[in-house]
């Protein structure tokens, strides 16, 4: 049993991608604190993905790895996959994290917004789960991120680019937990309200931040920490497969 009474993740890969800061650290930093052997996936701030690195390593006995590499790419992906089946042989839960938070409405999206958006949010997450498949046992599972806002009620118009990858995000999630179910391989989403994460801080004033506050019964923003509790608690999940889990703190 892991310190906190849950059961221990020892012998456990876990590859997160965009972990060096927001959800995919924090969902690292508790996964190595349960004992999982944890890969760090970084495109560009290798302080951040360092520190992030030594935070593991001091919960989980020195384990840990990273991994520079654009997942937004095919060639990234492979890569990615291939130092952590080099390394540890096997990867048992997969996180792809990594993502864009592209504030465009219809008319200020261009070509090379679209591009980039559903190439970081939805081709990198759906060819790492190609790739990571072969590699993964029967109650592996794959956590992809969403967000709630793909089924608020009510949403601004800059979110369109946005929304309409992580409603690829929703279908996907889906899908693949059929495709994969054969295997044993259980597939979910968690889709967070509005999360305190550096993207999200980004361009935002404090009277802003207050206001999406107060649209939470709870009157505050979440934290990274509260999205890595629902990934931890999928990670253990032996009959929870096909869905997207809302954390949102009751908003949505």
């Amino acid at each position: 049993m892991a310190s906190n009474g849950l059961p221990s993740l020892h012998g456990k890969v876990a590859l997160i991608t965009g972990a060096s800061k927001g959800i995919g650290r924090a969902s690292a930093i508790a996964l190595a604190r349960l004992g999982a052997t944890v890969v760090i996936n970084f495109s560009s701030d290798e302080k951040a993905a360092q520190d992030t690195l030594n935070d593991v390593q001091k919960v989980n006995r020195g384990q840990g790895k990273l991994v520079r590499a654009d997942v937004s790419t095919v060639d990234g992906v492979q890569f990615l996959v291939k130092q952590t089946v080099d390394a540890y042989s096997k990867i048992d839960i997969l996180i792809p994290n990594a993502g864009l938070l592209p504030m465009k409405n219809l008319e200020n999206t261009t070509e090379g917004d679209f591009d980039r958006a559903f190439s970081i949010n939805v081709k990198g997450p759906y060819f790492l789960a190609q790739f990571a498949a072969p590699y993964m046992s029967r109650g592996s599972h794959i956590i992809f991120l969403s967000t709630t806002l793909t089924t608020a009620s009510t949403v601004a118009p800059g979110y369109l680019l946005y929304n309409s990858t992580k409603g690829a995000i929703d279908q996907m999630t889906r899908v693949i937990s059929k495709d994969l179910g054969h295997k044993g391989i259980l597939v979910n989403a968690v889709a967070p309200g509005p999360t305190g994460t550096e993207l999200f801080y980004h361009g935002k004033s404090e009277e802003m931040l207050k206001n999406i506050a107060n649209f939470n019964p709870q009157g505050r923003i979440g934290t990274p920490e509260d999205i890595a509790e629902v990934i931890v608690f999928l990670s253990y999940s032996s009959w929870v497969s096909g869905q997207v889990i809302r954390a949102n703190g009751g908003m949505a």
